[in-house]
């Protein structure tokens, strides 16, 4: 009997169950609840000793977690995997997946989505309509997109997929990226830069960075404050990439005219300074959602799962610094 505790703390993982039994050989004890509080899933895993732990995004598997039994997995239901302590996974010898690529069309599209919407103050002119206005003078002049640089924060397939769609539409594309080339950067009509060259020429600056200690807050107030006047931010990253105060007092007093926000530091948000502005968009963690997405995630979680319940290696291992 293989055990799994399912923890789909954002709802994300719906038909997991039938997916776990079809795609592991052996038969299968399946615990699932939503829990977000790490001393309470250490309990629990210390009660029914899973051989394999499904995290959902506020899933917070940390050393007490990894340490409550002998885990064989941690299959993270998502992109990142900062809710993971991987570091003491990789000392316990706990294999570690996460889902990079599902949804990597509908977080692109969404980007996108969030860009042409800030930069055309499309919320902003719908609030307005809906209480009886009629005045486009009102917000900002945008930009002429074909005139602008887009900055990418991070470019891993989202980001490239994000420039691909772009391409089009903005004049350059530039990438800051430490785990990229130049030549990957090329391949996709973007240029490799330094973070403070990104910030201080990117008039539309998109946000696609994991959560890291390297990345945390790494968009802070010197950042925002390099920007050209009038920039628009956008982040379907992570929240805690940008530092909100910092964001909220450059869109108060400049340079940032706009910004979409796919994710915040907190969600949901409490007592957000960014919710609520008129000159930002904010969206419910949505940007992964579709159909598809969902089947897919469900999919890449299972064959997971079955393939180290089989003795196999999992397509999508996360690699961590000083593994084997």
């Amino acid at each position: 009997m293989y055990r799994i505790f399912v923890s789909d703390d954002m709802g994300m993982l719906d038909g997991l169950t039938a997916a776990l039994r079809d795609r592991t050989a052996q038969p299968v004890e399946i615990t699932a609840e939503a829990i977000e509080n790490a001393d309470r899933l250490a309990d629990r895993v210390a009660e029914t000793e899973p051989d394999a732990l499904v995290a959902g995004g506020l899933t917070p598997v940390d050393a007490g977690v990894l340490s409550a039994t002998e885990l064989d997995l941690v299959a993270r239901g998502g992109v990142g995997y900062d809710n993971v302590d991987v570091e003491t996974a990789r000392e316990r010898g706990v294999t570690v997946t996460n889902a990079p690529d599902y949804c990597r069309e509908e977080v692109a599209t969404h980007a996108v989505s969030l860009l042409l919407a800030t930069t055309r103050r499309v919320g902003r002119y719908d609030r307005q309509t809906r209480n009886g206005g009629w005045d486009w003078g009102e917000a900002p002049a945008p930009m002429r997109l074909s005139e602008t640089t887009l900055g990418c924060v991070g470019f891993g397939s989202i980001a490239r997929e994000t420039a691909t769609v772009a391409d089009g539409l903005v004049g350059e594309t530039l990438v800051s990226d430490p785990y990229v080339d130049r030549e990957t950067a090329a391949a996709y009509d973007a240029e490799l830069v330094d973070f403070e060259t990104l910030t201080r020429e990117a008039e539309l600056l998109a946000v696609f960075a994991p959560l890291t200690p390297e990345t945390r807050e790494l968009v802070d107030a010197a950042a925002l404050d390099r920007l050209p006047e009038g920039a628009t931010v956008v982040n379907v990253g992570r929240g805690a990439v940008v530092d909100d105060e910092a964001l909220a007092a450059a869109l108060a007093d400049g340079p940032v005219a706009a910004a979409g926000l796919d994710v915040l530091p907190t969600e949901p948000p409490v007592d957000s300074p960014l919710v609520g502005r008129e000159d930002v968009l904010v969206t419910p963690h949505g940007g992964w959602y579709s159909t598809a997405a969902q089947a897919d995630l469900v999919a890449t979680v299972a064959d997971a799962v079955g393939a180290v319940a089989g003795g196999e290696e999992p397509a999508e291992r996360v690699t961590v610094v000083g593994a084997d």
